[in-house]
C-alpha cells in the first residue's frame, strides 16, 4: 500500500487543502492519504491553533474523498515534529510505502523544520504547487540543497518507490485561498 502523509494545522481547512490532497492522490497513485490535523505548528508560535477536535471535525467535512482518512493521532502520541511522525508510521507500518505531501508554500521555511535533513533522507516528498509559491521551487534552501534528488513530475507515479532523498514538484490547478485569509475575514477556526 502507498500512503500520502499530509499534515497541517488546517485552521480552518478549506478547498485549497482538498485540492492539494486530491492532486497528490491522483498524480502519485496513492491508495490512501492521511490528512493529519496537527496539535500545533511549532513554527507558528505567535498564535495557538484552534481546538484540535473542531479542526478535525471541519477537516472531515472538507475532505470528503474515499481515499482520505482524517486523523489527529499525533496528539495522542505527544508528537510535535514531522520527523517524529514519519519515524512512528514507518516503524508501525513497515510494509507500507509513505510519501510526505506538502504545499509549495512550505518550501520557504522547510529548512527551519526540526531535523529537516533527516526527513529528506527518511521519506520521498511531493511538493504540490500553491498560488504565490511557485518560485520557492527555485529559491528554497531545500530545493537547492537537494536539486539532484528531484524526480521529474512526469515520473511522479514512481516517487513512492524512490529511495530517499527523493522529491517531486507537482504543477497543476491551484486555488487562491488560505487559512490565514479565512481567519482574517473573521471566520471561526
Amino acid at each position: 500500500m502507498t500512503v500520502g502523509l499530509f499534515g497541517g494545522s488546517f485552521d480552518p481547512p478549506h478547498a485549497g487543502h482538498l485540492l492539494v490532497a486530491e492532486t497528490a492522490i491522483r498524480r502519485l497513485g496513492l491508495d490512501q492519504l492521511w490528512w493529519m490535523v496537527t496539535p500545533q505548528n511549532p513554527l507558528k508560535t505567535e498564535r495557538r491553533s484552534g481546538d484540535l477536535l473542531r479542526r478535525a471535525e471541519l477537516s472531515r467535512a472538507v475532505a470528503r474523498h474515499p481515499r482520505i482518512r482524517v486523523t489527529a493521532f499525533e496528539a495522542g502520541h505527544g508528537i510535535r515534529y514531522s520527523a517524529d511522525t514519519i519515524a512512528l508510521v514507518q516503524r508501525r507500518y513497515p510494509a507500507t510505502r509513505f510519501v510526505w505531501i506538502m504545499g509549495a508554500d512550505n518550501l520557504r521555511s522547510f529548512h527551519r523544520w526540526q531535523r529537516w535533513r533527516q526527513i529528506m533522507h527518511a521519506i520521498p516528498i511531493a511538493v504540490v504547487d500553491r498560488p504565490g509559491s511557485t518560485l520557492s521551487l527555485l529559491s528554497s534552501v531545500m530545493t537547492r540543497a537537494y536539486a539532484r534528488a528531484r524526480i521529474d513530475e512526469d515520473d511522479a507515479l514512481c516517487l513512492a518507490q524512490a529511495r530517499p532523498p527523493a522529491w517531486c514538484f507537482l504543477f497543476g490547478p491551484r486555488m487562491a485561498i488560505s487559512s490565514t485569509a479565512i481567519r482574517s475575514q473573521g471566520m471561526p477556526s
